[in-house]
């Protein structure tokens, strides 16, 4: 069956490129001629000094060597296909795509995009941004479910107004043969909007845990309390909270997961229980440190290369006080280099441009007079202590209830010595854990969700509700599982303002 002239002629732009509102493309562009000044990416002395030690320092990552690091292959970067929704694919798409011919993009044995001006590498980045790091049956997705209506209701899973689900995507490495390819950066931090645009970079809106262990259901318990344990153990505590997936049922083990809802994930390292919000990846050029517990410090283009290097792979194979994620049947001895896959400097620097260029969407929000009375109510409140303008936040970490900064890390780190009292325990009992929280910005509030380090207030209403501290109080976001009701304690400021003056700072906020 053959393609209509215009269905071929979109099809042929390629996922991830002209099917959505990419933020790069407001971003300034420089067409001039560009000398990338690229840095290592596995540098040894970098990484030495690249993370915040753990709450238990001894438990703190020891990375692998360069030599190990440079041993691993590159991935080949595939072209990918959009995945529309049912009723929206156009007509004989399904039969074109198994014509086609595997095509690489980018690798280190000939294949590359053009990089010639600064404009061309930014756009390579947003390829490496798209780009899948799992396909078929190892990315957790089945064609039959995104080809399937229940799979988009069950799950309220976004599309854009063009029919797409633009989370992840088709991938052809072998002709005739069509897969899933997911779990690149695109998953987790691509958002569809209320009107089907999709912005790149925030905080994403994917229901990834929830559909990733219905999928797991299918798989022997063995295997997914072994997935558990790689993804969320945290063997030097006692107890280790993953200590009991042992004893636990399939159910058990994956209902946890399917209570995280979008904007939440439980990514590598943190812990089913106590999962972060998906941050929004804009404006991180100016962030000092990564992650909500202020993991990684982000000091140049290089370490946000080494961050990127880091979550897609290498934390796994880092020793945690002897502990090694990926580290074989006991979790003690590397794998063979040969078994791994990572992204060549080139890719890293280029990915790291492309976030560096991503701009805010235009805000609907306008400035009016009740915004500005927030903007007053905001001053007067003393919130721009720590959330101080113009980037909103003043760049330091924060301790949690239960830890104690060692001596000098005030002038080490840039620690705040006041604690807000929010839970704990995603800095003290994952590995993650550095015993502080970041002081997040508040820029783009309007466009996300899922407010707390672990998203338990959907909305900035919900976060200003002074009902949230009470025991009987059910969050509009993440609840643990297992629980009816949680109370959402700490950050008191503003939970003592009027109704009207709530919703003036509300006002406001959703400005920046």
């Amino acid at each position: 069956m053959r393609l209509s002239q215009p269905s071929l002629a979109v099809l042929l732009l390629g996922f991830g490129a002209g099917l959505s509102v990419s933020l790069a493309g407001q971003a300034a562009r420089n067409d001039g001629a560009f000398q990338p000044d690229m840095p290592k990416t596995w540098d040894e002395a970098a990484i030495a000094t690249l993370e915040v030690p753990l709450a238990n320092p001894a438990a703190s990552p020891r990375h692998v060597s360069a030599s190990y690091y440079y041993e691993i292959p590159v991935r080949p970067i595939y072209k990918a296909y959009p995945i529309y929704a049912p009723g929206r694919e156009p007509a004989g798409y399904w039969e074109w795509l198994r014509q086609q011919d595997p095509v690489i993009l980018w690798d280190d044995k000939g294949h590359a995009p053009p990089l010639a001006t600064k404009s061309d590498w930014i756009e390579a980045g947003e390829m490496v941004f798209d780009a899948a790091v799992a396909f078929g049956p190892a990315a957790g997705f089945s064609i039959d479910e995104v080809r399937d209506p229940a799979w988009y209701r069950e799950w309220s899973v976004p599309v854009t107004k063009d029919g797409i689900m633009p989370f992840f995507g088709y991938v052809v490495r072998k002709r005739g043969m069509v897969e899933i390819g997911a779990f690149g950066c695109g998953t987790c931090h691509t958002r569809v909007m209320a009107d089907g645009a999709v912005l790149k970079g925030p905080q994403g809106n994917f229901p990834a845990d929830r559909t990733f262990a219905q999928n797991l259901r299918g798989a022997s318990i063995e295997i997914v309390r072994r997935f558990e344990r790689l993804t969320y153990a945290v063997p030097w505590l006692h107890p280790d909270p993953m200590a009991a997936a042992d004893q636990l049922s399939l159910d058990g083990l994956l209902a946890p997961l399917e209570a995280i809802p979008p904007g939440v994930d439980a990514r590598r390292g943190t812990s089913l229980y106590f999962p972060p919000q998906i941050p929004d990846l804009v404006g991180v050029k100016y962030r000092r440190y990564l992650d909500h517990t202020g993991l990684q410090r982000n000091r140049s283009i290089g370490d946000l290369m080494r961050y990127a290097a880091i979550n897609q792979g290498e934390d796994a194979l880092a020793s945690f006080g002897g502990f090694i994620p990926r580290g074989g049947p006991q979790f003690d001895t590397l794998p063979a280099p040969a078994t791994q896959t990572r992204y060549s400097d080139e890719q890293l620097y280029a990915l790291a441009l492309y976030v560096y260029s991503l701009e805010p969407p235009p805000n609907p929000n306008k400035f009016d007079s009740r915004a500005a009375r927030g903007k007053k109510i905001f001053a007067r409140e003393g919130c721009a202590m720590c959330h101080t303008p113009p980037l909103y936040t003043n760049n330091k970490l924060t301790p949690v209830q239960g830890f104690s900064p060692p001596p000098g890390a005030a002038a080490d780190v840039g620690v705040l010595p006041v604690s807000v009292g929010t839970d704990p325990d995603l800095a003290l009992k994952t590995r993650r854990g550095t015993g502080y929280y970041k002081v997040p910005s508040l820029r783009g509030v309007w466009y996300r969700g899922m407010f707390g380090h672990s998203g338990w207030c959907a909305t900035l209403d919900d976060w200003l509700d002074p009902r949230r501290l009470r025991s009987d109080y059910v969050p509009t976001g993440f609840k643990p599982y297992g629980k009816k009701t949680f109370a959402v304690k700490g950050h008191p400021f503003g939970l003592d303002l009027s109704a009207e003056d709530r919703q003036a700072l509300v006002a406001f906020l959703k400005t920046l």
